[in-house]
């Protein structure tokens, strides 16, 4: 069984570690059975496409995943790195940033 991750597509989230760590940006992929995210900007590499009926061979940069224990969510109110906890409003679960103890989700 997999765990459940507390950062969904479309997150802003901080990158903590590595080379890439400070960068900010938007998850556009979360890929739960290896527990990463694919975020817009960070953990670039370059690949070689070989030329098809597709389109044109070449060199092409391209968001390679990083690892969820990596990345930390940016806090709504100061935008730095934040752990996520959950709370009910309203009888429904809501994720909120432990820093602030800002609502995440809307």
């Amino acid at each position: 069984m997999q765990p459940k991750l507390k950062i969904k597509k479309d997150d802003t989230v901080v990158v903590r570690t590595g080379r890439d760590k400070g960068k900010t940006g938007k998850v556009l992929r979360v890929i739960p059975s290896e527990n990463r995210a694919v975020v817009q900007g960070v953990n670039l590499v370059t690949k070689h496409r070989k030329p098809s009926a597709a389109g044109a061979g070449g060199i092409e940069k391209m968001e390679a995943s990083i690892h969820i224990s990596n990345l930390g969510l940016a806090d709504p109110k100061t935008g730095k790195a934040t752990r996520v906890g959950v709370k009910t409003v309203s009888n429904k679960k809501v994720r909120v940033a432990k820093k602030s103890g800002e609502q995440v989700d809307r």
